[in-house]
Protein backbone atom coordinates (compact mmCIF):
# COMPACT_ATOMS: atom_id res chain seq x y z
CA UNK A 1 0.00 0.00 0.00
CA UNK A 2 1.26 3.65 -0.74
CA UNK A 3 1.93 5.72 1.79
CA UNK A 4 -0.51 8.99 1.33
CA UNK A 5 -0.24 12.54 2.98
CA UNK A 6 -3.66 14.54 3.96
CA UNK A 7 -3.60 18.20 4.62
CA UNK A 8 -6.47 19.64 7.03
CA UNK A 9 -8.13 22.99 6.78
CA UNK A 10 -11.17 24.56 9.03
CA UNK A 11 -13.68 26.72 7.41
CA UNK A 12 -16.79 27.80 8.99
CA UNK A 13 -20.45 26.78 7.57
CA UNK A 14 -23.59 28.94 8.12
CA UNK A 15 -27.35 28.22 7.22
CA UNK A 16 -30.92 29.68 8.72
CA UNK A 17 -32.07 26.41 8.79
CA UNK A 18 -29.38 23.52 10.73
CA UNK A 19 -26.55 22.83 11.69
CA UNK A 20 -26.88 20.26 9.28
CA UNK A 21 -27.27 22.17 6.21
CA UNK A 22 -24.29 24.72 7.57
CA UNK A 23 -22.15 21.13 7.29
CA UNK A 24 -23.24 20.23 4.05
CA UNK A 25 -22.44 23.73 2.70
CA UNK A 26 -19.05 23.63 3.96
CA UNK A 27 -18.34 20.27 2.36
CA UNK A 28 -20.23 21.47 -1.07
CA UNK A 29 -18.66 24.80 -1.55
CA UNK A 30 -15.06 22.83 -0.83
CA UNK A 31 -15.66 20.09 -3.08
CA UNK A 32 -15.43 22.91 -6.13
CA UNK A 33 -12.19 23.97 -5.13
CA UNK A 34 -9.98 20.80 -3.25
CA UNK A 35 -9.81 17.22 -4.89
CA UNK A 36 -9.93 13.93 -2.98
CA UNK A 37 -12.12 14.82 0.34
CA UNK A 38 -11.42 12.59 2.75
CA UNK A 39 -13.33 13.29 6.38
CA UNK A 40 -14.94 16.09 7.72
CA UNK A 41 -15.09 16.70 11.49
CA UNK A 42 -17.58 18.89 13.15
CA UNK A 43 -15.41 20.69 16.08
CA UNK A 44 -17.97 23.25 17.11
CA UNK A 45 -21.63 23.94 16.94
CA UNK A 46 -23.05 27.49 17.52
CA UNK A 47 -26.04 29.99 16.88
CA UNK A 48 -26.36 33.51 15.79
CA UNK A 49 -29.67 35.08 17.75
CA UNK A 50 -31.13 38.25 17.47
CA UNK A 51 -33.70 39.57 19.35
CA UNK A 52 -34.05 36.24 21.27
CA UNK A 53 -34.34 34.32 17.83
CA UNK A 54 -31.92 31.97 16.51
CA UNK A 55 -31.04 32.83 12.81
CA UNK A 56 -28.18 31.32 11.65
CA UNK A 57 -26.52 27.97 12.45
CA UNK A 58 -23.03 27.66 12.68
CA UNK A 59 -20.55 24.98 12.18
CA UNK A 60 -16.73 24.88 12.58
CA UNK A 61 -15.95 22.08 9.95
CA UNK A 62 -12.32 20.51 9.85
CA UNK A 63 -11.80 18.61 6.33
CA UNK A 64 -9.11 16.68 5.02
CA UNK A 65 -7.82 15.89 1.55
CA UNK A 66 -5.78 14.07 -0.13
CA UNK A 67 -2.36 16.29 -0.63
CA UNK A 68 -0.64 15.62 -3.62
CA UNK A 69 3.16 16.16 -4.43
CA UNK A 70 3.53 16.44 -7.99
Amino acid sequence: MAESIYKVIELVGTSTTSWEDAVKNVVEAASRSLQDLRVAEVSEMDVKIEDGKVVAYRAKVKLSFKYHMD
